[in-house]
């Protein structure tokens, strides 16, 4: 991230580590001063999971459109969560109270789809929105639609993330 914003140039991994060559999916989380500052990701395997942190810590920087890009001088100031995702997988549920019962906080990520809309919350979202009706309410209104939309039979998946925080 700091190459790119001070140069415009990507770093290419020369050697990257056998492990990081698995295709996987990932999310890179910004964070100033413990509030978000950028976060972009792809939930399904798409690309070697070391190219995929580096494509999404240069996309959460300066293509998250919910915020002005990253400037040279609060590089200093930038915390960096990756977040290697499972393979999602459907939710079997019957109804809005099963759904509550299945959904583990702390421990699921949460895909919800309906109406050709979609929107995830990565698990460390469960930090902020504890509840499940409140969790499930706010991701309906991430994907543009009434927040009540998750007791409408929405499709459901869940994964989980491995994450890696900087001290």
């Amino acid at each position: 991230m700091e190459t790119y914003i001070k140069t415009g140039q990507v770093i290419e991994a020369i050697y990257p580590p056998e492990k990081t060559k698995e295709i996987s999916g990932c999310f890179v989380t910004l964070n100033k001063n413990q509030n978000l500052r950028g976060c972009i990701g792809h939930i399904l395997p798409q690309e070697e999971l070391y190219q995929c942190v580096i494509d999404n810590t240069i996309s959460a920087a300066v293509h998250d459109s919910r915020f002005r890009p990253v400037s040279e001088s609060e590089l200093s100031q930038i915390e960096i969560d990756i977040s290697v995702l499972s393979v999602p997988k459907k939710l079997d549920y019957k109804n809005s109270d099963d759904l509550k019962e299945k959904l583990v906080p702390l421990v699921d990520g949460v895909v919800l789809k309906k109406n050709m809309r979609s929107a995830t919350y990565l698990p460390q979202v469960w930090e902020m929105l504890a509840e499940k009706e409140e969790f499930l309410t706010i991701l309906c209104e991430k994907t543009g639609l009434n927040g009540d939309c998750w007791t409408q039979n929405p499709e459901i998946q869940t994964y989980r993330a491995q994450v890696f925080k900087e001290e």
